[in-house]
């Protein structure tokens, strides 16, 4: 046991899959632990390396470790995939995370906080109060629309049927129809006021920390993009420059090049979903502006003039990113290029 150099660590539910290797490469260590003796195996161990994947629990049990002397490190599950060798089960994965994390090019994951993940929690309650809201909505205009009663897109539309519902005298609403609905425009009312809590809490985020209020100098980053980077970027060193941290967010090109020859395609979307999503509705936000009062930015006139907006606002959030890394590493505030 006192041999035990690195290890992998399967992680699960209920059960954990743990795998050893001494300094040499040998394995010495292949077991299978409950939850609750997870703890008291790694502190009868001396401090080693331990690898584990960013799942589900994986920052909490690198918290844990880390106090009992450990070094852990967290790799990104599709680096580690293609380490298992033949079948797939828990005791092949930990022997590919134990042996991935022994490269040298092998790329890690900071370990977030308690506070980060707390915030992390705010915006992923608001991305599903979002998606109800939607949902709602949808719901009322397609039940109403069955009985000829449509109106305009929009808020203004919806609240024109809210009235209808509203109103007992409307003679084309049945009375169960009229009851069920009205069950949906509650529970509507019901998610924007929980809505607004949560844009308070990560409107209070952004502003409590000086890296928040720094980012938000940045044209297209609001309390929304640059509470999620301050949590969801634990260290930002970990990326060796601004294209690491783009490529990270999947805002890059795909390559598929042989030969000598580039062929890039689409983006990779891989990484941070949520963040990806809300750099490109901040970066749309900047190019609405820009066509409708025009802008300083001479580069971003020329690629609107040859790319579709959107294709625009890729590259945009793309540049977001970069200029993010750089104020988050360096501790400077934006400056707004000089025209030539």
């Amino acid at each position: 046991m006192e041999e035990v150099a690195v290890v992998g660590v399967d992680l699960a539910k209920s059960v954990f899959q743990v795998h050893g290797i001494d300094a040499r490469g040998q394995v010495v260590l292949r077991r299978k632990l409950g939850r609750s003796k997870l703890i008291p195996f790694f502190a009868k161990l001396p401090a080693c390396v331990v690898g584990m994947e960013t799942c589900a629990s994986a920052n909490y049990w690198s918290r844990e470790l880390i106090a009992l002397g450990h070094e852990v490190r967290l790799m990104p599950p599709q680096y580690v995939k293609p380490y298992v060798k033949r079948s797939k089960n828990d005791a092949s994965d930990a022997e590919a995370i134990c042996e991935a994390v022994t490269r040298p090019t092998m790329r890690f994951v900071g370990v977030k906080s308690p506070e980060q993940q707390s915030v992390l929690v705010l915006h992923r309650t608001r991305l599903i109060l979002t998606r109800q809201r939607t949902q709602i909505a949808n719901a009322v205009r397609a039940h109403l629309a069955e009985f000829g009663i449509v109106a305009s897109v929009g808020r203004l539309g919806f609240d024109r049927l809210v009235g209808v519902i509203a109103d007992e005298n409307d003679q084309r609403v049945p009375a169960v129809v009229r009851t069920c609905l009205a069950m949906l425009v509650a529970q509507y009312r019901l998610v924007l006021t929980n809505l607004l809590e949560t844009d308070r809490g990560i409107r209070a985020h952004s502003r409590a920390s000086e890296l928040g209020r720094r980012l938000q100098e940045i044209p297209g980053v609001g309390p929304l993009v640059a509470s999620a980077l301050v949590a969801t970027v634990p260290d930002p060193r970990t990326f060796k420059n601004g294209r690491g941290l783009s490529a990270w967010l999947g805002l890059v090109p795909r390559q598929n090049s042989s030969g000598g020859k580039e062929r890039l395609g689409g983006i990779t979307k891989a990484g941070d979903t949520y963040l990806r999503k809300m750099l490109f509705v901040g970066a749309m936000a900047v190019i609405r502006h820009a066509e409708r009062y025009g802008t300083r930015k001479p580069w971003l006139l020329k690629l609107l003039g040859r790319r579709h907006p959107r294709i625009a606002a890729i590259a945009l959030a793309n540049r977001i990113g970069r200029i993010a890394w750089v104020l988050m590493t360096s501790g400077e505030r934006y400056r707004e290029p000089a025209v030539a």
